[in-house]
């Protein structure tokens, strides 16, 4: 006989404390947070730097160094192979690339090595953050960060360094050449 009491009052305590902590009960949701409106209009235009040109304070570009001519190329005379990394020139039929479009997962194949590149727009090393995953090449591996400029798409190293240059030459589809100069191709 006690046994059967004992389990109706512990039965008892416990339906009593569900419903004096809400457990059980209907709760009422949260009330609406005012918030500002939104608002429209345009923004002011970006004057884009060419990453591989220095700028000072007031975001000039400096003057051209030694064996550089003002447009940043090497100068008559100038040993090409120590002139630094070679940005191979825009193809014809190039488009037009944005932020948004590089968003997500992608494949991305160099020097007979396939792997994985993900692209967020959270910021790092003079752009933003990218990842690889399965990448047999150290060049794919070392994939860190991207930016555009203009319509090319810059893969870069966890430094900001320039790793491949890409254009683009169809819907989700990505060609160029990596600083080794070996080809590289990025698509969905």
């Amino acid at each position: 006989m006690r046994r059967p009491v004992f389990v109706l009052l512990a039965l008892a305590l416990s339906l009593g404390a569900c419903q004096r902590l809400g457990w059980g009960s209907s709760v009422d949701p949260l009330p609406a947070s005012p918030t500002q409106p939104v608002s429209s209009g345009a923004l002011a235009p970006v004057d884009l730097v060419p990453p591989d040109r220095a700028t000072d304070a007031n975001g000039q570009p400096l003057p051209p160094v030694d064996g550089e001519t003002a447009d940043g190329m090497p100068a008559e005379g100038t040993d090409v192979a120590s002139a630094g990394p070679v940005v191979p020139a825009e193809p014809a039929g190039s488009q037009e690339v944005g932020r948004t479009d590089m968003l997500g997962g992608w494949s991305v194949a160099s020097g007979g090595d396939r792997c994985q590149l993900f692209m967020t727009l959270t910021t790092w090393s003079g752009g933003y953050r990218a990842s690889t995953r399965g990448c047999g090449s150290e060049t794919l591996k070392t994939i860190s960060a991207w930016d555009l400029n203009g319509k090319q798409v810059i893969l870069k190293d966890k430094g900001g360094e320039r790793i491949a240059t890409l254009y683009s030459n169809g819907a989700e589809r990505f060609n160029g050449q990596t600083v080794g100069g070996s080809a590289i191709s990025v698509s969905r």
